[in-house]
């Protein structure tokens, strides 16, 4: 059974669950729900009498006797306090909650509340005693301990975007840790123990709340490889990947899987730190949505008067007709302009079948256009209903084209190629220097280039990240360390100056500087913040250093050919498929054991054939920090190119958009991520 059918699978246990409830549910559910299973539409169709966020601020009405509650994070803490004010607030006589995580993370996380802020969790390690004693709690909280109330696991993490992508909204945040993240976790340890990198760090000396988080997701990983009774071979590309590999090796149902599963595959995880320079593909998010690509907030169309459609949406895409699942997948690894002409020539095709008054436009797409097309159908509730797919998927394309932010973020991608062509020559304090002029610019509000316009501190802080991403790829790299550190001066002088003068604070800037508002913003906060800012920078400038063959992305121009980007995730796809099938020491094996100990042994004395990822007729690409649209395309582009029989599935934390780099390197806390305590 393909891995792909997995999240829709597990919905069904929720779906079997609803009939007669208000169902609360918390965003990374929802968010694989609205993929994988149909939305909340599946839930009303199942029996659901309403859908509500899971919060403190609602409850269920006086009709309501039944909830099911869908939460991604432990049953602890703060989600056990909204559960808690929910069913108190409600008049429920039957309580079923589902979590993503498992009953033994919920016991491996120490002690914490299993009934609000108060009480402790004991240990114990037959049945499932800590579920059963949240349903006593949840029997409590309902007034009457004859009332009915059930716990379970159900893996709800992850969320199918197409056949070959899939994704985990519950562990979006999950990125690889920075250098910066070394002096957290060395505090406590004694001076003799200390780890000298990144690359040293071992899983046991993390905080509690990201070793519950890597379990969970090698728990996820594992009840994925169950449904299709597979047996995999781990490997991993980074120090991130290697401790992810080393807890789906050690996962406590892995064993057993492993020894009956009849199908094999290979699943090699790669951290997404190893190349940040690729991140320059333009989407549009939705609010609460991690893995929306476009902007959607208007109807569709009012085609009766007493009629109202809802939004259109790209979610529940294995519901849409052949054409529009086709269409969207093909949007998802296509080139902008492939995209946008696959969308005007299916949009012109299905005006056509409905005999619909269309003319055929050459030449360039336009929002304008995409949108006259979709007008056509205004007025026609049998010709939308034929082709609502492809009517939501051209409004989609129509709004993005229209968003206002597309022309800087291509004025972005012009400085990055000049940049690129700069960094070949010029040592990392020049090639930061060319982005002062840039920030002065946009401080004082005059244009630089009249294509661009000023660009915000979110922008800039983008076009550092690419800049820091190649840094080891200048001409002198840190080496000339006073240098770099005196252009970094002026560079944070400049930016704090450019802070100042906000009139508002983005989201990733109040989370950088710790205000609300300009007003609480000082010039020495600022300071502050855009120094850690660059410390993370330079981590993240050194995180190929340990890799031993892939450590450049970047390949120099000369009189002919200009420089070029080689991206890190193509340098290991051509490794694993090249058919010499060399070693690479850089993708290590990781699933280890005796049989491993014992091949390292006997290839002393005889020919033993490691295990290769190219072994196996699935590769599983876990790419831990997110992925892009771009490199969808390559991946598919790479596999065509070998001609290989091998299925190719990518499993992600995220579908990655520019602005969520600076989020995630500058906002997120790696070690310490929301785990529901």
């Amino acid at each position: 059974m393909h891995l792909a059918a997995f999240p829709g699978r597990v919905w069904e246990r929720v779906l079997g669950k609803v009939k007669r409830a208000v169902v609360f549910m918390d965003d990374p559910c929802s968010e694989s729900l609205h993929w994988s299973a149909g939305g909340a539409a599946a839930l009303l169709e199942a029996g659901a009498r309403n859908v509500k966020r899971f919060s403190s601020f609602e409850s269920g009405a006086e009709d309501e006797p039944k909830a099911v509650f869908v939460v991604s994070t432990l049953l602890k803490g703060r989600t056990a306090d909204v559960i808690k004010d929910i069913v108190s607030l409600s008049r429920f006589q039957y309580c079923v909650v589902f979590t993503a995580v498992p009953h033994y993370l919920h016991l491996s996380s120490g002690s914490g509340s299993t009934g609000g802020s108060g009480s402790g969790g004991g240990a114990e390690s037959e049945g499932c005693p800590l579920f059963e004693r949240f349903e006593e709690k949840l029997c409590e909280w309902m007034g009457d301990m004859n009332y009915t109330a059930e716990v379970t696991h159900a893996p709800l993490v992850f969320a199918r975007l197409s056949p070959q992508l899939v994704l985990a909204p519950a562990f979006a945040d999950l990125f690889p840790l920075l250098e910066r993240d070394l002096e957290a976790v060395n505090e406590k340890r004694p001076e003799k123990r200390r780890f000298l990198s990144v690359a040293d760090v071992d899983a046991a000396a993390l905080p509690a709340p990201l070793q519950v988080q890597m379990k969970a997701f090698a728990s996820a990983l594992d009840a994925l490889l169950e449904f299709s009774n597979t047996r995999e071979e781990s490997f991993a590309v980074g120090p991130m990947s290697r401790l992810l590999a080393a807890e789906l090796a050690g996962h406590p149902q892995a064993k057993n899987r492993r020894k009956t599963a009849q199908n094999k595959a290979s699943v090699v995880f790669i951290d997404r730190t190893l190349d940040l320079t690729g991140v320059g593909s333009v989407n549009i998010p939705l609010k609460h949505h991690l893995l929306n690509m476009f902007l959607l907030n208007v109807c569709l169309l009012c085609v009766h008067p007493q009629c109202l459609l809802c939004p259109p949406c790209l979610g529940g895409c294995c519901h849409l007709s052949a054409t529009a699942r086709l269409l969207w997948e093909m949007m998802l690894v296509a080139k902008q302009k492939e995209a946008v002409m696959e969308v005007r020539r299916q949009l012109v095709e299905a005006a056509s079948k409905e005999n619909l008054p269309i003319k055929m436009s050459m030449g360039r797409v336009t929002a304008e256009q995409l949108s006259s097309y979709v007008q056509l159908f205004r007025g026609s509730w049998e010709a939308v209903e034929n082709h609502c797919g492809v009517l939501q998927l051209g409004l989609a394309t129509a709004h993005t084209l229209r968003h206002p932010a597309l022309a800087r973020w291509d004025a972005c991608l012009g400085f990055e190629r000049l940049l690129l062509q700069a960094l070949g020559n010029s040592g990392l304090p020049d090639v930061l220097r060319q982005l002062l002029p840039l920030i002065k610019s946009s401080s004082s509000g005059t244009v630089v280039d009249s294509g661009s316009g000023d660009l915000s501190v979110d922008e800039l802080l983008v076009l550092l990240v690419y800049v820091y991403s190649l840094a080891q790829e200048t001409k002198s790299g840190f080496q000339d360390e006073e240098q770099v550190e005196k252009v970094e001066g002026e560079l944070i002088g400049a930016l704090t100056l450019l802070l100042n003068r906000q009139t508002t604070l983005s989201p990733l800037l109040q989370d950088i500087t710790g205000v609300s508002s300009p007003e609480e913003l000082t010039t020495e906060r600022a300071h502050t913040a855009l120094e850690r800012v660059f410390e993370t920078l330079r981590g993240l400038g050194r995180a190929r250093d340990h890799l031993k063959q892939l450590r450049s992305v970047y390949s120099s121009g000369d009189g002919v050919h200009q420089a070029t980007y080689r991206p890190f995730l193509k340098q290991v796809l051509e490794e694993i498929f090249n058919p010499n099938r060399p070693e690479c020491p850089d993708i290590e094996h990781t699933s280890g054991g005796l049989t491993d100990l014992l091949k390292t042994g006997f290839s002393m004395f005889m020919k033993v054939n490691r295990p290769h990822p190219s072994d196996h007729p699935l590769l599983i690409l876990v790419l831990v920090g997110g992925v892009t649209p771009s490199e969808l395309r390559l991946i598919r582009d790479v596999v065509s190119s070998h001609k290989v029989g091998t299925q190719v599935l990518v499993v992600s934390t995220r579908l990655l958009r520019p602005n969520d780099v600076p989020h995630l390197l500058f906002n997120t806390n790696r070690l310490s991520p929301d785990v529901g305590v």
